[in-house]
């Protein structure tokens, strides 16, 4: 039996009045004042955290059917929205439950990236961070569920891919380079003097009586 078409259709959005982060969502009902905040991951941990009287939702933009209300859900959370540092959307709009693997994948960069930063400038949150990591291994190791690196993630009898190779060994030069306190410069001299200068500034310093090569 088909599921019964419901009255309103629209576009809403949640936002924390406390801290600034809102989550767009869509939402069929035949009750306007049915109270409903979201189902979000992130919003609902917002919800539990600051309460709902901190929340403020919004009705933006009603449709006359589901299909249409989905097709706009999908224009408004996209890619580049969810990368937004307030957004507390996790999937692209119009998908309701399901997330793909690249937006898994995306997904994924997002929160890895938004974690280092907030590691990087708040030792309060790093301090937490690494203490219910600690936390979750310990609880793992009591109840047997923990295994060693050795036994999920041995590199035993496998290989990296030629492609991988050629990045990791880009990424290794680039980080001994940055290391090098003198790459990227040169010695030059007039015969007396040596001088250290920026190979990209040998046009102004090299001429008739300086020369590349310094005098030991």
């Amino acid at each position: 039996m088909a599921r019964k078409e419901k009255q309103y259709h629209f576009i809403y959005k949640t936002t924390n009045l406390l801290n600034g982060k809102y989550y767009y969502g869509m939402h069929s009902t035949d009750n306007l004042n049915d109270d409903y905040y979201g189902s979000g991951r992130r919003l609902k941990c917002s919800l539990n955290k600051y309460g709902k009287e901190n929340h403020k939702v919004e009705q933006l933009e009603f449709f006359p059917d589901r299909k249409s209300l989905i097709d706009r859900e999908k224009e408004i959370v996209n890619l580049n929205e969810i990368a937004k540092e307030n957004c507390m959307n996790l999937m692209i709009g119009g998908k309701g439950g399901f997330i793909s693997e690249e937006q898994q994948r995306y997904r994924s960069v997002c929160a890895n990236k938004k974690l280092h930063e907030k590691r990087k400038c708040d030792n309060e949150f790093n301090k937490l961070w690494l203490k219910n990591l600690k936390r979750g291994i310990k609880k793992s190791i009591m109840d047997g569920t923990h295994t060693t690196w050795k036994d999920n993630y041995s590199w035993k009898g496998k290989k990296h891919k030629e492609e991988t190779k050629k990045i990791m060994s880009i990424k290794a030069s680039m980080r001994i380079k940055e290391k090098n306190s003198q790459y990227g410069t040169c010695w030059i001299t007039n015969g007396i003097l040596n001088k250290k200068i920026k190979k990209c500034n040998i046009a102004n310093h090299v001429n008739s009586e300086w020369k590349l090569g310094r005098i030991v």
